[in-house]
């Protein structure tokens, strides 16, 4: 059946975002347009206002809207510890969790494949805060992939030559996983770093 070109179009954006396929995002579009007008106007103007206005902390790289952001700012937080990540929504996740670092995103992806290069990642502002002498533990908290582990070493070089103690997330078998599915590497890593019980 064929769409107005309208809501076909709004299909095919909403296509682009993570995690939505067909059917969500046509489910999506046909509620969107069966909103008051105000309130589509409301939700086109929240995402131009937070693409206009978002942008990477200078210190840290998280996505704010004030330079420093408010985690860089936050004197409750231990600065003697950075977590490494490689987006903004591994730093709301980790976060979560009750860390209370200081972080340094990445915020771009390096992928091998593409033939990216580890010199294209801005990392000055990281290696400025290992120069000041206050970082004691640089935990890396990457993707465990190919890329993430070069990536991760790369930066352990990195924190080495400062005499920066590095650590990494721990890899392992997920809670309510079975260990006849788990992959061979993942059960290596879980064996790897296994605690005293």
């Amino acid at each position: 059946m064929r769409l107005a070109q309208p809501l076909e179009n709004l299909i095919d954006q909403l296509l682009k975002l993570p995690t939505i396929g067909p059917k969500s995002a046509q489910r999506l579009a046909l509620y969107i347009i069966k909103q008051p007008p105000q309130e589509a106007k409301q939700l086109a103007e929240a995402i131009l206002k937070a693409r206009n206005n978002i942008f990477p902390c200078s210190q840290c790289g998280y996505l704010t809207d004030v330079d420093p952001c408010n985690i860089c700012r936050d004197e409750n937080r231990d600065s003697s510890v950075i977590c490494v990540a490689e987006e903004a929504s591994d730093v709301i996740a980790i976060d979560r969790t009750g860390f209370r670092g200081k972080y340094f995103v990445l915020n771009r992806q390096f992928h091998l494949l593409d033939n990216s290069r580890l010199d294209n990642i801005d990392i000055k502002p990281f290696t400025d805060q290992l120069a000041a002498g206050t970082v004691k533990e640089v935990v890396l908290a990457l993707n465990p992939d190919i890329d993430g582990e070069v990536m991760s070493r790369y930066i352990a070089g990195i924190a080495a030559e400062q005499g920066v103690k590095v650590t990494r997330l721990a890899h392992g078998i997920p809670v309510g996983g079975a260990i006849e599915f788990t992959d061979e590497i993942t059960l290596r890593r879980a064996l790897e770093g296994r605690k005293e019980f």
